[in-house]
């Protein structure tokens, strides 16, 4: 009998005539599972009896207002659903497609595609024609004159960095003058030895010097009146000096070092063209602005300690491998007492000279048209000084010696040298690169014109290639000079031809009456130059006050640099700075969420003042991407914010369960009772302070497989203990990784009730959810209070 009328019954409750919708669904389910249960054994009256019951208590509760049911009186309880924003649908064309029209772009030949390739090879084609004479002529020329001028000491004094005679610096000035100004696209920049890059090319001159066998005292080539004295006492014999074979000829210690800066220039000139082909010119992003002022300093400050001994006249040779700076400081003091006076004097006086027209110059900038040419000043007066006082006669002072004019022949660059020196070309050819884009970059946003990174790596990297063929060592963008173009007029490009002009009429004409120039007036302005750099030690303080993390990487980068090596230091500091952007991710900023009052805004309860927690909903925001890395640190931050661990809260739940179960049943025994002990299964479990986490997914940029799978796992996990977990604020990258992962179920069919566009339409469902199962919860508790009865 009872199994014929439960169907009717079921029948009857499924469809009741003026319910709501929420109220049918709700006996539909319930009413199902009672007369399931009342199939496994009750009486036909015990049936008719709960279903009177039930009707009454629907009757009863569901034709209270909705507003009522609700604790949030001023939300109302089911509002309108927002309009869901519909996503644009994108057929992504085949790859094959795709690289097929690709191929047919790149290799197809034609006149204009030709034409334009030139043109933007060669940005000079564009514009030189558009080019205003009385416009610019007077300010390129002045800045050309004025760089021109600067650039001829500079460029004889950092061949002592990099290791090389003085005519080779002379001629990388005048060829990546010559090369940039036709493939350049800033207009202002100064392209042309640098002393960081000349600090790194001598660093790779000097170990192979060394490892041909040849002797590092750089003068090792005696004086006249040295080898005077010499040809006395051995009776006109001297030992010969040593050759190295390469290219089929006999190299003396000075030819086999171009060469070795040939071959390394080379190859970074090739690594930098050929990251331009291949579009490689992000791995400059990897060198940040706090990573490359250390590495910066701690170059300046090796550079200072190699400079030191030409300032006291030390004829030390240079230290090879790890600890520069510790071993030659080291050296200086052990040999202090062989100072050559006359070398001291001079670098005293020098850079005296030299620190005051600095100190004008920076004091009077705004009044100071052109720059002081302090530095020339201090080489003509130097090398009077020197040419008619003799010093290298008299006093054994080390001077430049023989500067030839003119060009020398062409050469292929030793391509036998170049295994060795393969990986010291990687960090020339970044750092080469870096400082070129960056500085571009800077100057063009400061006068409105726009500069192609791209190209700015052909025009370097043939700035490199090409020079390397006329014993030229690598070249860089210059900070120093290209701010003295800027400030002297410079409009184009054209300044640069006038640089160049000045260091050939120094080539053709000049060069020899430098002979007798002393290596420390060189020293003296190379160790001047530095002086911007060795002032960011000033603004370590402001650094740690701004920002400590950056603070950080700009010490480590420097320590590394200065007291490791100028390589390792670079590489030191770009692993540093990216280990500490992936902490920054594995330990992000957590918050909860509090809501502005009568503001469908919500914000973080720790930073704002008079925010409001919303009830029983936690807000969960975590600031950082979602991935294999930072998941461990994800759950543990989510479980500390809210307060309960899932999995640790079931197990408690079970544990309590089963001890009143065995409770129930050892009180059954003793009362004679049979019971079922059944009905004790979530009657003891702990009511909790929220029912629904909602996730405010805004600050989170992407996810990926691991992150997608602990969103499915969290929903799970909190799931078994009747937590709700809702997405909010979702980007479309997250939204379409979720859905790859069939997170919101086949064919996205929870996606409406898991993903929410605010989180305040999160807070308003989850609240909703909240008070219908409440009211399930409270019709089923009453059913079974008074059966039990």
């Amino acid at each position: 009998m009872v199994d014929e009328e439960a169907p009717h019954m079921e029948a009857w409750l499924m469809s009741p005539p003026g319910r709501t919708q929420a109220a049918a669904s709700l006996t539909a389910r319930h009413v199902s599972k009672i007369i399931t249960e009342n199939r496994r054994g009750r009486s036909a009256a015990d049936s008719l009896w709960i279903f009177s019951f039930l009707s009454l208590c629907c009757l009863l509760f569901f034709d209270e207002p909705m507003e009522e049911i609700s604790p949030d009186t001023e939300t109302p309880l089911a509002p309108q659903p927002p309009r869901l924003l519909e996503r644009r649908v994108r057929q992504p064309q085949p790859a094959v497609t795709v690289l097929k029209s690709k191929l047919k772009n790149g290799l197809t030949c034609s006149g204009p595609k030709v034409r334009s390739t030139l043109v933007g090879l060669f940005p000079v084609v564009r514009w030189l024609p558009k080019y205003k004479l009385k416009e610019y002529i007077w300010g390129d020329v002045m800045s050309g004159v004025i760089v021109g001028i600067i650039l001829i000491p500079q460029a004889i004094a950092y061949c002592l960095l990099a290791g090389v005679p003085p005519i080779y610096g002379l001629y990388t000035s005048f060829y990546a003058n010559i090369i940039y100004f036709l493939m350049g696209t800033s207009r202002h920049v100064s392209v042309g030895i640098f002393s960081l890059m000349s600090l790194m090319v001598g660093q790779v001159v000097v170990r192979e010097v060394f490892q041909a066998g040849f002797d590092l005292n750089e003068d090792s080539t005696p004086s006249p009146h040295e080898l005077f004295n010499d040809t006395l006492d051995l009776n006109f014999t001297r030992k010969p000096e040593l050759t190295v074979e390469l290219l089929g000829m006999q190299l003396g210690k000075d030819s086999y070092a171009i060469a070795v800066a040939a071959a390394v220039t080379f190859l970074a000139g090739v690594y930098q063209i050929l990251m331009a082909v291949f579009r490689l010119g992000f791995v400059s992003v990897y060198l940040s602005a706090p990573m490359l002022d250390g590495f910066a300093t701690g170059a300046s400050v090796t550079i200072l300690t190699v400079q030191a001994k030409y300032l006291l006249g030390l004829k030390i040779p240079r230290h090879q491998g790890y600890g520069t700076v510790v071993v030659t400081w080291f050296n200086i003091f052990a040999n202090i007492h062989k100072t050559n006076l006359c070398d001291l004097i001079t670098s005293a006086i020098c850079i005296t000279i030299l620190v005051a027209g600095k100190e004008i110059q920076d004091r009077y900038k705004d009044r100071l048209k052109i720059p002081l040419p302090t530095e020339l000043v201090v080489v003509a007066g130097a090398t009077l000084a020197s040419h008619f006082g003799e010093f290298n006669t008299r006093y054994h002072s080390s001077v430049s010696g023989h500067i030839p004019t003119g060009f020398t022949p062409p050469q292929v660059p030793a391509f036998s040298i170049m295994p060795q020196v393969a990986l010291d070309a990687i960090p020339l050819a970044v750092i080469s690169f870096a400082f070129t884009v960056s500085l571009s970059e800077m100057f063009a946003k400061k006068h409105g014109y726009s500069v192609r990174p791209n190209q700015e790596m052909v025009a370097i990297g043939l700035c490199n290639v090409i020079p390397s063929f006329f014993h030229c060592f690598t070249t860089s963008a210059a900070l120093a000079k290209t701010m003295v173009k800027d400030s002297t007029g410079c409009q184009t490009q054209i300044s640069s031809l006038i640089s160049a002009i000045v260091v050939l009429l120094v080539l053709l004409f000049f060069a020899p009456y430098f002979q007798a120039l002393q290596k420390c007036v060189l020293a003296c302005i190379i160790i001047v130059s530095l002086r911007g750099a060795l002032r960011k030690f000033r603004d370590v303080p402001a650094k740690w006050r701004a920002s400590r993390m950056d603070a950080i990487v700009w010490l480590v980068a420097m320590s590394a640099t200065a007291l490791i090596s100028v390589e390792l230091g670079l590489l030191v500091g770009i692993v540093f700075s990216m280990s500490c952007i992936i902490y920054k991710t594995q330990n992000p900023k957590v918050s909860l969420l509090g809501r502005v009052d009568d503001v469908d805004l919500y914000e973080d309860v720790e930073e704002y003042k008079n925010l409001t927690a919303p009830s029983r909903v936690k807000i969960f925001r975590f600031q950082a991407p979602l991935y294999f890395a930072n998941k461990n640190s994800f759950l543990k931050s989510l479980y500390k914010a809210v307060g309960v661990e899932p999995f640790l809260e079931l197990t408690k739940r079970k544990k309590a369960e089963k001890k009143e179960k065995d409770k129930s049943k050892k009180q059954a025994k003793t009362n004679g009772e049979t019971t079922n002990f059944d009905v004790f299964v979530g009657l003891v479990q702990k009511e909790l302070e929220f029912h629904t986490i909602v996730l405010d997914c805004s600050a989170i940029p992407f996810i990926d497989s691991t992150g997608m799978a602990t969103f499915k796992a969290l929903v799970k996990e909190y799931e078994e203990i009747g937590v709700s977990v809702l997405l909010a604020c979702c980007n479309t990258s997250v939204i379409d990784a979720l859905q790859k992962g069939e997170f919101f179920g086949k064919n996205n069919k929870d996606i409406s009730s898991l993903l929410f566009y605010t989180v305040h339409a999160a807070v308003l469902h989850a609240n909703r959810a909240a008070e219908e199962k409440k009211a399930e919860d409270s019709v089923i508790l009453a059913i079974t209070a008074k059966r039990d009865k």
